[in-house]
């Protein structure tokens, strides 16, 4: 990252800790990420606004405050792998690459997974892996998870995916409730579930199957 973008990412990073309290690595992670690369052409200079953007098949990138909470929310300290519903752009998956040793992004758009692949691919972003494929199927192959996040709405949280959750482990998830969304945090306890809702959120919503 030249100096005039890291300057922009740790200014961000600054900018998102004046309205949520964010943990040492995770700012670090924030300013470390070059979000202009993720963001379509047209919208470079919206890049550092803490606003979603259109990328294109109708997703967004999620803005850059969501993004560090839906990271926070995780609490990624002292877990190793994530796997994340809804790739996207790719941007909160590079946010989660300098937090996990592994990281396993899927995405259901054929078009934006093969975008994402190029991005992580020029960002020297080498512990990514990723998949085209219905998220709420999960990545049996490489579970269990220590953590899973959601980038997109649910309705509710598909058995199978509490199955790869390791114990102990946490699972994020904006949630359908009553007509509006939740950003809710489930924790894996044996066979039991801990569920906590956080605050209010507004996603695109889970869709089924492979989009090519």
């Amino acid at each position: 990252m030249d100096r005039i973008t890291a300057t922009k990412t740790a200014r961000m990073a600054d900018e998102i800790e004046k309205v949520f309290a964010l943990s040492p690595e995770v700012k670090e992670a924030m300013a470390k990420t070059n979000r202009e690369a993720f963001v379509a052409t047209g919208f470079k200079h919206s890049a550092y606004k803490l606003d979603a953007l259109p990328i294109g098949g109708a997703q967004f990138i999620s803005s850059p405050l969501t993004v560090a909470k839906m990271t926070e929310y995780l609490f990624p300290r002292g877990a190793d792998r994530v796997l994340e519903i809804g790739c996207g752009s790719g941007y909160q998956a590079a946010v989660l690459s300098h937090l996990f040793r592994g990281v396993f992004s899927i995405e259901r758009i054929e078009p934006l997974m093969l975008q994402a692949k190029q991005r992580f691919k020029n960002l020297n972003i080498h512990n990514i892996h990723t998949r085209t494929d219905d998220g709420q199927n999960g990545w049996v192959s490489y579970a269990p998870y220590d953590r899973i996040l959601f980038s997109a709405t649910a309705k509710e949280i598909p058995q199978k995916l509490f199955d790869q959750l390791a114990d102990g482990g946490i699972l994020v998830a904006p949630m359908e409730k009553d007509g509006k969304q939740v950003i809710t945090r489930f924790i894996k306890d044996g066979e039991n579930i801990e569920k906590e809702e956080l605050e209010d959120c507004d996603f695109v919503p889970i869709l089924d199957g492979v989009q090519k």
